[in-house]
């Protein structure tokens, strides 16, 4: 789920900017701060809008910065268990499929694929589905269940989200498709 949060921090302000725009040189501090980072009970930090920098700074000794107190609003990512989320297989292994969502990534174990056997063709890098003869691939566009939600560190790779698709309505986009149609192609009964 993304959406927007309100921040309140102090900001940096190395001396040999002190000539630039204050709202500027605290947007940068801040953006190279916050961006791509994950904070406890808030999320991933997908990017920093409208700073407001109080014009009063403090100095500490030894340091020539000023210190300003700032407020700022920033678009978050937090990835809820049991939402829907669509995205793009980045990578196909033999033991699952990594799917990019938003600003992090999840994997779909090769037992939530599909509601199918399964076999891996490491040459191409593909899943293989063998009732169905339906493929996953890099670059398809899925979606998906977050199953499970880990969130230890501060950085986005230590972000895991495990995702499923054997339910109805999830997988491929391509798949779901397939099914919608017959689910409404009309039923014949046999006499």
């Amino acid at each position: 789920m993304y959406y927007i949060a309100t921040i309140v921090d102090e900001v940096r302000i190395p001396p040999d900017r002190f000539h630039e725009k204050l709202e500027d040189v605290a947007f940068d501090n801040l953006k190279s701060i916050y961006e791509g980072y994950v904070i406890k009970g808030l999320g991933v930090v997908v990017a920093v809008l409208d700073v407001k920098v109080s014009p009063e700074g403090r100095i500490l000794p030894g340091d020539g910065a000023s210190y300003h107190k700032v407020k700022f609003k920033a678009l978050v990512y937090s990835p809820l268990e049991g939402e829907v989320v669509e995205g793009e297989v980045v990578e196909v292994v033999d033991f699952g499929a990594f799917v990019q969502i938003g600003p992090i990534e999840g994997l779909v174990h090769i037992s939530q694929v599909a509601d199918d056997y399964i076999s891996y063709d490491k040459r191409k890098g593909e899943f293989l589905c063998k009732q169905t003869r339906r493929k996953l691939s890099k670059g398809d566009v899925v979606r998906a269940r977050i199953v499970t939600i880990s969130m230890s560190g501060m950085r986005l790779k230590e972000v895991k989200v495990g995702l499923t698709m054997r339910q109805p309505f999830l997988g491929k986009l391509e798949w779901i498709a397939e099914d919608v149609k017959k689910e409404k192609a009309p039923k014949v009964k046999k006499k």
